[in-house]
């Protein structure tokens, strides 16, 4: 079945605001070309007013996701939702990716990293294969080329 058809659903972990880490993951995925996908976070919503009508819209969030997609730096921002966010999609047997800090050398919280399923470099390539691999069980085997001449 082609992925234009039945494109992935993914949920990027938000603090309700599209931050620069957020906007940088779907960059990656626009930027391949032929990765389809679906977003079910809505981070530009409004943030409800109290806690439990903010998870509940989390929820429904999640709740259609094939995957969730963690940014460790997101982490950093707001602790108890992100938590939350991630307790949740595995609760609902929701994989799990967490993206290293963009650009820091910092290790990825412990907290989230015993949550993950797969931690990712931030690598468009990286990214799309764990996607894949998460969100339908499928391998990619991508080969590099390297040319070089014999003198």
């Amino acid at each position: 079945m082609s992925t234009r058809v039945n494109p992935i659903r993914l949920f990027v972990t938000h603090a309700w605001q599209e931050n620069d880490d957020y906007l940088r993951v779907f960059e990656y995925l626009e930027a391949s070309g032929n990765f389809y996908y679906v977003n079910t976070s809505r981070p530009q919503s409004k943030r409800p007013i109290d806690k439990e009508s903010e998870r509940e819209d989390l929820r429904r969030q999640i709740a259609p996701c094939e995957v969730v997609v963690a940014l460790a730096s997101m982490y950093r921002a707001a602790p108890d939702l992100i938590a939350f966010e991630l307790a949740f999609a595995k609760s609902a047997d929701r994989p799990v990716i967490v993206m290293e800090q963009f650009g820091g050398r910092d290790a990825v919280p412990k907290a989230i990293a015993e949550l993950a399923d797969e931690i990712v470099p931030w690598n468009e390539r990286n990214l799309i294969d764990a996607l894949k691999r998460q969100a339908r069980h499928e391998e990619t085997t991508r080969w590099d080329t390297i040319e070089f001449k014999l003198d």
